[in-house]
């Protein structure tokens, strides 16, 4: 299956995504990174409340073949973390940018978004790294 990179998103090369609206940011990892993990069998997120830095891990993916940290895209405050995956962290592969996201935060600063790539800066990204 060929990844769908959504354009209304903001990429790091740790293959998060983030999608702001005004200060709202919702974050999960990318097609790619969920596909190079493989099945994901537990998430773990931080508190509701907790403060999230940008390039700083906030919590952790594991899957069958790995565990990997998650690093959060932008800074700010964990309004929701995404309860479903508990039980059912598989929606990390089969919905990596609707239902299996990761976490809600306030950003405490949106300009941190200016220096993440764009859907079509992410694609080339993704192919000059294979």
């Amino acid at each position: 299956m060929a990844e769908q990179i959504p354009n209304n998103c903001r990429y790091t090369q740790d293959h998060e995504w983030v999608r702001a609206d005004g200060k709202l940011a919702v974050v999960g990892i990318s097609f790619h990174a969920q596909d190079t993990l493989g099945d994901v069998v537990y998430v773990e997120l931080p508190p509701v409340g907790a403060w999230v830095s940008a390039g700083k891990a906030f919590g952790v993916v594991e899957s069958t073949k790995a565990v990997s940290e998650l690093f959060a895209p932008v800074s700010g405050k964990v309004l929701k973390v995404n309860e479903a995956l508990v039980s059912n962290p598989q929606l990390v592969n089969t919905e990596p940018y609707e239902q299996g996201w990761l976490i809600e935060i306030e950003m405490s600063a949106p300009e941190e978004l200016g220096v993440l790539m764009d859907a079509a800066a992410y694609e080339t990204f993704l192919h000059s790294t294979h």
